[in-house]
């Protein structure tokens, strides 16, 4: 039997919760952004209910009576809150004229809130956004978009309003994260909360203190002024005569190898460190190990832009998506054993990738775009990946050699 029972009804309000509507008229008063205000819930609201048929009533007369029983006891009627029935009177030739329920109508928001237990919960959040918007007006549409978010973080609620005060009253401050000075908030506090710190600060920040060129918690940091942990960068210089005083293999910061310049024509990339290491000598040639997805940090290279630039990296979706990244940075880089006809021949190498990438890349050649679609795709089998390391390292030597 699929009749709407009082939890059914119960669960329709709480869907109006999870999503943050019903949370949304705790906010401010009407008359905000359009979007939000055609978004509110509108009481007495009408919610679905599903019935018994015209022939169910005529035959299943027991448990249509059953049904009714348990939808008035646990309607406004019964227990004070809730729910009203609307009725309305069916007439069948094999038992006459019957009231039945037609719709379910939950009068007001109070007593949408009371049917989830949540009425103490939005009184909370209620005086949460009354204290917030008092300081930060700014905040509130953002509260009416985000209400769930706020009760995320509740019990840190006041020490993250300090933190927003405290970038406020010191924009572009060039400190690290722990010298912010705000009781009961140290650094793990600002680690644990850059998601919504920074949805916060984009908010109430000027323009001129956020680095809009920077996105993401790992940039965090450089984004909103502070002082950035210095990102280490190791490199290899695969030409003895281009040694730096008598060192071929180190590991720098990204500022000192961006004023560096090495001397060389080429620069390979590679992911895995081993392939980095067991690369052979190679005439004006260097190697910068693995990077992931912080691919973006080579844009502080300026001299890279004037070398011959290859990435040479797992062939699964992954590695197609750093290839695409890091082309924003460098968008003349060319990919190197990243081919359908090198994973074809390693195919006894093929192993699965765990958490494959699935999103549009806008910045690959044509070929890489359909090998890509395809692995994306699983049209050569679930989840296929070939990795670097799995690539005899002679075959990328003798194609490098080729062009020394």
């Amino acid at each position: 039997m699929s009749w709407t029972t009082p939890a059914d009804v119960r669960a329709q309000v709480q869907k109006q919760w999870d999503n943050g509507r019903l949370l949304r008229d705790a906010v401010g008063a009407p008359g905000g952004s359009h979007e939000l205000e055609t978004d509110r819930l509108v009481f007495p609201l009408t919610l679905r209910l599903r019935g018994p048929t015209p022939r169910e009533l005529a035959t299943r007369h027991d448990e249509v009576r059953a049904w009714i029983r348990e939808l008035e006891a646990g309607s406004r009627v019964a227990v004070g809150y809730g729910y009203d029935i609307v009725w309305s009177e069916t007439s069948n030739r094999l038992i006459g004229r019957n009231r039945s329920p037609n719709s379910i109508i939950v009068p007001t928001r109070t007593d949408a809130l009371a049917l989830i237990g949540q009425a103490e919960t939005t009184e909370r959040f209620a005086a949460l956004a009354q204290s917030t918007i008092e300081r930060f007006p700014e905040l509130e549409a953002w509260f009416q978009r985000r209400p769930l978010r706020v009760l995320e973080h509740e019990d840190a609620w006041e020490r993250t309003l300090a933190v927003l005060d405290w970038f406020r009253t010191n924009p572009r401050s060039g400190r690290y994260v722990r010298e912010i000075d705000v009781p009961g908030v140290d650094t793990k506090f600002i680690e644990a909360r850059k998601p919504l710190l920074a949805e916060l600060l984009d908010v109430v920040l000027p323009a001129d203190a956020i680095n809009v060129s920077r996105i993401g918690s790992a940039d965090f940091e450089v984004r909103y002024g502070l002082a950035a942990k210095p990102t280490l960068v190791r490199f290899r210089v695969l030409d003895p005569d281009l040694a730096i005083h008598g060192l071929t293999d180190l590991t720098v910061r990204i500022d000192e190898l961006a004023r560096l310049d090495l001397a060389v024509e080429r620069v390979l990339i590679v992911e895995n460190e081993i392939t980095g290491l067991a690369l052979p000598a190679m005439a004006r040639t260097a190697v910068i190990f693995g990077l992931g997805y912080a691919v973006g940090l080579l844009r502080e290279l300026e001299w890279l832009r004037d070398r011959e630039a290859l990435y040479w990296g797992d062939i699964d979706t992954n590695g197609f998506a750093m290839l695409d990244r890091m082309r924003a940075s460098l968008p003349d880089v060319r990919s190197l054993l990243m081919d359908r006809d090198t994973l074809v021949r390693h195919q006894a190498h093929w192993s699965t990738e765990l958490t494959p990438y699935v999103g549009a890349l806008d910045r690959l050649t044509p070929t890489e775009a359909s090998l890509y679609d395809d692995l994306r795709f699983d049209r050569l089998g679930r989840a296929i990946r070939l990795e670097q390391e799995r690539i005899p390292l002679r075959e990328a030597a003798a194609i490098l050699l080729c062009r020394s």
